[in-house]
């Protein structure tokens, strides 16, 4: 079954959610100088099937190892026809971290997640911490991990960023999180 997919509706969607809460709320303390210098990719995936899924993250991550970081930082593969089901996004991360096995490419990548039900372990699924990683659709965000250690350097107690933003989303009011997670509020 093919699906076609408005892709300059859904970049414009992430790029939105990017700005506005990942930026917006410092979520990611490094993501504002990328975005500025227009060094963050948006790859919407069309894939229906895990096997062209890995085979556009496999090119994703060619594609990062092919450019230098002032000229290609990150990307974000953006998966609005598969793995809506948080489970099934979860489990597909193994196949992932296999390519960057069979590539060589640990230590060199990471990727972290983000889902419109993300859930981290042992919290509720209400529960505002997860916010933090909750996106307009399923998306993994390749991270060149040279770039990260590079930023942590120069950032002071980078261990708390976590707390800190899950202070921040929860202290949100629901007028706030729902002009920022429209996504979250869209009839399913």
């Amino acid at each position: 079954m093919s699906t076609t997919f408005d892709i300059d509706a859904i970049e414009t969607e992430v790029n939105t959610w990017l700005e506005q809460v990942v930026i917006g709320l410092n979520l990611c303390p490094f993501a504002a100088k990328p975005q500025r210098n227009k060094q963050i990719q948006i790859h919407v995936s069309e894939a229906t099937t895990e096997e062209e899924l890995l085979s556009e993250l496999f090119q994703c991550f060619t594609e990062l190892d092919n450019n230098t970081a002032e000229e290609l930082e990150t990307t974000l593969v953006v998966v609005p026809g598969m793995l809506q089901d948080f489970f099934d996004y979860n489990q597909f991360i193994d196949w992932i971290e296999a390519l960057l096995r069979q590539e060589q490419w640990d230590g060199t990548y990471q990727v972290a997640t983000f889902h419109p039900d993300y859930c981290f372990a042992n919290a509720d699924a209400d529960d505002p911490a997860n916010l933090t990683n909750r996106a307009p659709y399923p998306i993994y965000h390749l991270i060149r991990e040279a770039s990260m250690s590079k930023v942590l350097e120069h950032y002071p107690n980078p261990e708390a960023i976590p707390d800190i933003n899950i202070a921040r989303v929860s202290a949100l009011t629901a007028t706030e999180r729902q002009a920022l997670f429209p996504h979250l509020f869209k009839s399913k």
